[in-house]
């Protein structure tokens, strides 16, 4: 057998050890949301399809479908790629205020390649509100941090405008006020979130910015080759036409 052939063979048994434990989870979903109530989402996420990465869903906390798009939490994972870590019992809430507890577990094959993940939403929005209550009566005055907002939706694009605008509000100056390396700084900070990871994104971050496509290219292409403080340069650019904007 020639390399070519050996490694051909090596991918496909690789990618036939995938597909069987997403296969194997399918059943496992159901008996969870089973258990758990109505209360309880449960979905597995291929990271191989990114813009449909929802495999298998149980429940309806999210209000996602088989073919939805993976939230921030996902794509901060798929960024993460082999290094990504399980992320467990973090609240976040939803675009029409439900607030969710959720863990997020990586799922791996032999070889220790992360691909995909296993998560499991509780809306736990009554509980809060009971907490609250009982609170007051109890005259505990402490207000908890409120947690963030997360976009979760079958559309990918909704979710790439989420990451966007919620890197832009952190910066008290529009787009056209920022200096060159606040620019640089935003795009590494949308690469590191898994952001370009997704067929389309330059042009779509290209829209939301206001900036043309060779523009979004340019400030990609030189925040991945620019040292990050101590950590030495990132992989390498993405080729696109070098028109500043």
């Amino acid at each position: 057998m020639t390399d070519g052939a050996a490694a051909a063979s090596g991918a496909d048994a690789t990618r036939a050890e995938q597909d069987a434990i997403i296969a194997a989870l399918s059943p496992v979903v159901d008996g969870i949301v089973a258990t758990f109530g109505s209360f309880c989402e449960v979905v597995v996420h291929d990271f191989r399809r990114p813009e449909r990465s929802v495999v298998a869903l149980a429940g309806s906390v999210t209000g996602r479908g088989v073919g939805g798009s993976m939230s921030e939490i996902g794509m901060k994972l798929l960024a993460a790629g082999d290094d990504a870590r399980d992320e467990l019992n973090y609240l976040t809430r939803t675009g029409d205020g439900k607030l969710v507890k959720s863990s997020t577990m990586v799922l791996r094959d032999s070889a220790g390649t992360a691909f995909g993940a296993l998560c499991v939403n509780l809306d736990v929005t009554a509980v809060h509100q009971v907490h609250a209550l009982i609170g007051g009566l109890a005259d505990v005055t402490a207000v908890p941090e409120a947690p963030p907002t997360t976009t979760f939706g079958d559309d990918i694009a909704a979710v790439l405008d989420s990451i966007v605008d919620a890197r832009q509000l952190r910066r008290p100056k529009p787009w056209p006020q920022l200096s060159r390396e606040e620019r640089l700084e935003l795009f590494r900070d949308l690469d590191r979130q898994g952001v370009f990871a997704v067929r389309g994104a330059v042009q779509q971050v290209a829209g939301r910015l206001g900036i043309s496509r060779a523009s979004a290219y340019t400030y990609l292409s030189a925040a991945r080759q620019r040292p990050e403080g101590a950590r030495g340069t990132a992989r390498p650019a993405t080729t696109a036409p070098q028109t500043d904007g």
